[in-house]
């Protein structure tokens, strides 16, 4: 989605990303979504294309899933910055990665959302990363490279996702899965919406606190408390982006007070509770990643329902038109 140009030298490091206050104008940016017949379970992807050069510069919220970046534009690459993390090109945020920004000029690229599970399968054991960032070539290996030209070279969004999908199918073929006790607290995490107790989970597979703990974190690279912090912040995250105030908010998401939400707000992004509301990262949700917005029914009266792509077609937000997902 994002590209910008790069030190002169190709062996020095990528400077961290300045905030300029330029958000992403999604009003000419392309999504596409692919068709059932390629959908992976545990997957999400989204392709964004922008034909017209304009730099952007934005916080990225951090979801409760293992998020690939791949760009495809033409340039040297992404600039990305998280914590003491900087770098450039491709790259893979683990699970609540903190304050993380990228930035560049848009362009074209693919972003691949892994549930903790899978991203252990494809990606091989703690593949949360421990909240790390780090570029895909390290992450993914030598065969990167090759992975992004095959991207890069398809004709269109469908071949895209196409090759996207049988990658992911041959990574996961070569790793057994994590621990079904592993498995079944993740998903009753999230279907609680991160208001779990790890007690309570842990009696339920007959395990100890202890045992569950060490098991989750090896395998996932999170501890099951810190899962479900992140899930419940996800949650938050998009009741504040649907306009709900702060304070309603913290009472939907279970948090104490509106103090605590603002804490736990910060602590994933370093942003405030208003900020993260007006995110543009969360804007595009509900088109690149239909259902994981849980909070659009309960948006402002009146607004007018927006408008999803058909499979395998791009969806442009400015336009709202039907064109081709090149």
């Amino acid at each position: 989605m994002l590209s910008t140009e790069t030190p002169t030298d190709p062996s020095a490091p990528a400077p961290a990303v300045a905030p300029t206050g330029a958000p992403p104008d999604w009003s000419i940016v392309d999504v596409a979504v692919p068709r059932p017949s390629v959908r992976l379970a545990g997957v999400a992807m989204a392709g964004f294309s922008q034909h017209v050069s304009a730099f952007v510069d934005m916080a990225m919220v951090a979801h409760p899933s293992v998020t690939l970046l791949i760009d495809l534009s033409d340039g040297d690459g992404i600039l990305y910055s998280a914590r003491d993390r900087h770098g450039h090109g491709s790259f893979v945020v683990g699970l609540a990665p903190g304050d993380l920004r990228a930035a560049g000029r848009v362009g074209t690229c693919l972003q691949i959302r892994l549930e903790p599970a899978v991203a252990a399968a494809v990606l091989g054991p703690s593949a949360g990363l421990g909240g790390r960032v780090e570029s895909f070539e390290d992450v993914w290996g030598r065969e990167a490279g090759r992975v992004q030209d095959e991207l890069r070279t398809a004709g269109s969004w469908d071949e895209r996702f196409a090759v996207a999908a049988d990658v992911l199918r041959r990574r996961t073929a070569d790793r057994p899965p994590v621990d079904p006790e592993v498995a079944h607290t993740w998903r009753t995490t999230l279907a609680g919406r991160g208001r779990v107790r790890v007690e309570g989970l842990a009696e339920e597979v007959g395990w100890s606190r202890k045992r569950l703990s060490a098991r989750f974190h090896a395998q996932l690279g999170i501890t099951p408390k810190r899962a479900a912090r992140l899930v419940r912040f996800d949650h938050a995250a998009h009741l504040l982006a649907a306009g709900l105030a702060p304070a309603s908010v913290a009472f939907e998401s279970g948090y104490a007070d509106q103090s605590h939400l603002h804490r736990e707000v910060k602590a994933f992004t370093g942003l405030t509770p208003t900020a993260v509301a007006g995110a543009p990262w969360l804007a595009i949700d509900d088109v690149a990643w239909p259902g994981s917005s849980p909070a659009r029914s309960v948006s402002a009266a009146g607004s007018a329902p927006r408008r999803m792509a058909r499979p395998g077609r791009a969806w442009n937000r400015g336009r709202t038109a039907w064109t081709d997902a090149h």
